[in-house]
């Protein structure tokens, strides 16, 4: 994330409460909003471990 509370976290490690409050205030135009809102959409439909492939082995949630 660039800016703001989260700065410098992952995208993929945003919090969920953060990630349904940009959901009913609106994302951020642009790519990063497009991202955002992809990880909320995979937050919301409990999707989070499709992504534990593309992390490396010490980095996977749990």
């Amino acid at each position: 994330m660039p800016y703001g509370k989260y700065k410098g976290r992952k995208i993929a490690d945003m919090p969920s409460h953060y990630l349904g409050w940009l959901a009913r205030e609106g994302f951020p135009r642009g790519e990063l909003g497009q991202l955002l809102a992809l990880m909320y959409e995979l937050d919301h439909n409990d999707l989070r471990g499709l992504l534990d492939p593309l992390r490396g082995p010490s980095n996977r949630r749990g």
